[in-house]
């Protein structure tokens, strides 16, 4: 996407988000408390490292043993909400007008996660990370690791203004409809990597 058009969409979606997203913080104050945002240091173009920063949506609720609880239990009905809107994710609008992100892209991932995907790492990190992307828009959350990973190097390879304009709607859809499993998305992206020959291919999503 061309860099003008990507800050002036970016621009446009803050402006309309902002009344939602100080709603938004008000909500997490009230249900979760301090610190309002969640900041931690994730991958970016070509491996280098920038600051994540996303509305806090869930507790630090822990077990027995200290460890932290599934996502679904640190959650309270209106954070999940949000996370469904993609409110949590409006901070990040500022990371892309910085550059560190883009509207559309893989999603950023921790710097050892990036390195342990190896060469496949190296690719998925050719681009910006994006807000949304094509496994946001393919399942996301109903993915396994393995098939997001696939999904997110077919995008690298594919991508192009007019795909990026369909994620960016479809994320809009997937916000107010919720979130399915995109098989054919999942199967052509398997096929593709096998055609190519990628070690990732390994394990096909079913």
């Amino acid at each position: 996407m061309n860099r003008v058009l990507e800050v002036l969409i970016c621009i446009v979606a803050g402006v309309l988000a902002l009344p939602f997203f100080l709603l938004a913080c008000l909500v997490v104050a009230r249900t979760l408390g301090r610190p309002l945002f969640f900041t931690q240091p994730r991958a970016g173009l070509h491996g280098r490292t920038f600051l994540l920063h996303k509305l806090r949506s869930m507790s630090d609720a822990r077990d027995a043993e200290g460890a932290l609880l599934p996502d679904a239990d640190r959650q309270t009905a209106a954070t999940a909400l949000l996370r469904r809107l993609r409110l949590d994710e409006v901070p990040q609008l500022l990371l892309i007008l910085k550059g560190d992100m883009a509207l559309v892209g893989p999603r950023p991932l921790l710097p050892e996660t990036i390195e342990a995907f190896a060469a496949a790492g190296q690719t998925r990190c050719s681009v910006r990370p994006g807000l949304t992307g094509w496994s946001q828009v393919s399942g996301n959350t109903a993915l396994s690791n393995d098939e997001k990973l696939q999904l997110d190097l077919w995008y690298v390879a594919h991508r192009s203004l007019g795909l990026d304009i369909q994620i960016l709607i479809e994320t809009i859809g997937v916000a107010l409809g919720g979130e399915r499993r995109r098989h054919d998305r999942i199967n052509q992206a398997a096929r593709w990597l096998a055609a190519e020959g990628h070690p990732t291919l390994q394990e096909s999503p079913a």
